[in-house]
């Protein structure tokens, strides 16, 4: 693997890097203070700039309107984008719609791509994905309540989700729902796209996490399908499919998921070396010269750098091989790179003292909204029995049957 970033990419990395810091590290004081909202007017002004330049939707292939980077590539704009929490949505690479962008284009027919893909990328919409259920447990993603019965050509659904990020002002959801409880596990759900004007669907609340229960995009949600009617033609893919679909899903979403982690620790860092090389204890006395926090400044940039070339290790892997052949590495980044971006956070907060957990900065918001990160996509604890397994496995160790527990899921 060549690990220099390719010559095509650098005046893409070069001129996104200084557009994310002019344009959008302005906007973040708003989001930290004021509801999402009042910040749409000016995300979309911005949205237009970035059209301007080339780079909208740069995950998604050009015939349908993105830039065509391969994961790769993808990754290495993702850490520029991920330095702010605003990064992704200006290029509509946000989640979860770049996950549904996804699964629609790889599974929609012809008439889903049209009425549903098509306005996602082009950014007139946003969508949800309801996977996650309040009553079962995410670690175990092929145990749900949620039923999608037939019904004289129709599908009705029944069920209650949670943490559908960003239903707040969806268009639509992408549902997984039970169509066939006596199938085998990992056949017993399919995935459906349900416009959020349906009879039937309510979303409940907007989930409260440590303290701020968000709006609009920034925000996770509760829903109840109740007696909720949706065609055949809603149907995504063949029925019982819906749980290789959302695994399908989860490979290129868990490198962007990571590289935006791993932009979030450059930030962090950055932010701890400008307290650290400025704040005074005393005239004279700078902050970073105590070896307490140069050993911070250290370690974070080992670990940051580590993290780094894992992650685009994996993405390599998926554009020469296969998400089948880089699932291994998929599952040590999302674990590794999570923990990696809690501590580099952490220090940068303690270096900041009391400023640190003020909104005055984004560090604050990277401290409540990222904690999440060892816990969605497969607690932590998942990923590092898959891991380990298949490291014992080729050690001759026989393992029980299969733990149908142990996958990763989405939310």
């Amino acid at each position: 693997m060549d690990f220099s970033i390719p010559e095509s990419m650098q005046g893409i990395l070069a001129t996104l890097r200084a557009f994310i810091v002019r344009e959008v590290y302005p906007l973040e004081p708003t989001l930290l203070t004021k509801p999402f909202s009042e910040l749409v007017p000016q995300l979309k002004a911005v949205r237009q700039q970035v059209k301007a330049l080339g780079f909208w939707a740069p995950q998604i292939p050009r015939a349908h309107g993105g830039l065509g980077l391969s994961c790769l590539e993808y990754a290495l704009v993702g850490e520029e984008l991920g330095k702010s929490p605003l990064g992704h949505y200006v290029v509509n690479g946000q989640a979860p719609d770049a996950g549904n962008m996804e699964i629609l284009r790889e599974f929609g027919t012809g008439a889903q791509q049209e009425r549903w893909l098509l306005p996602l990328v082009q950014g007139d919409v946003r969508s949800c994905f309801a996977m996650t259920e309040p009553d079962h447990p995410g670690s175990n993603p092929v145990w749900m309540g949620t039923r999608a019965v037939r019904d004289s050509g129709d599908y009705v659904l029944s069920g209650r989700k949670w943490f559908a990020s960003a239903a707040d002002g969806a268009s639509f959801a992408i549902v997984m729902a039970v169509t066939d409880p006596e199938a085998d596990p990992h056949r017993r759900a399919s995935l459906f796209v349900v416009p959020t004007d349906t009879p039937g669907y309510r979303r409940v609340r907007n989930i409260p996490c440590m303290g701020h229960a968000g709006d609009d995009w920034a925000s996770h949600a509760e829903l109840v399908f109740d007696g909720c009617r949706v065609g055949r033609e809603n149907l995504l893919g063949e029925e019982g499919a819906g749980f290789a679909m959302a695994q399908a899903r989860l490979g290129p979403g868990r490198i962007q998921h990571t590289m935006r982690w791993i932009g979030v620790c450059r930030r962090a860092l950055e932010m701890m070396c400008d307290r650290a090389a400025t704040r005074q204890l005393a005239p004279g006395d700078p902050l970073g010269s105590r070896q307490t926090v140069q050993n911070w400044i250290a370690e974070s940039r080992a670990a940051i750098d580590a993290a780094r070339l894992l992650v685009l290790h994996a993405a390599w892997t998926i554009d020469e091989q296969g998400i089948a052949a880089a699932r291994e590495a998929i599952s040590l980044i999302k674990f590794h790179v999570a923990g990696v971006m809690q501590e580099v956070v952490d220090r940068a907060i303690q270096a900041s003292g009391a400023l640190g957990i003020s909104d005055d900065t984004v560090l604050s918001w990277f401290y409540r909204q990222e904690r999440a990160a060892r816990i969605y996509d497969g607690p932590d604890e998942v990923h590092k029995a898959v891991v380990a397994k298949r490291i014992l496995k080729q050690h001759g160790m026989r393992l029980p049957p299969r733990d149908v527990r142990n996958e990763c899921p989405d939310r």
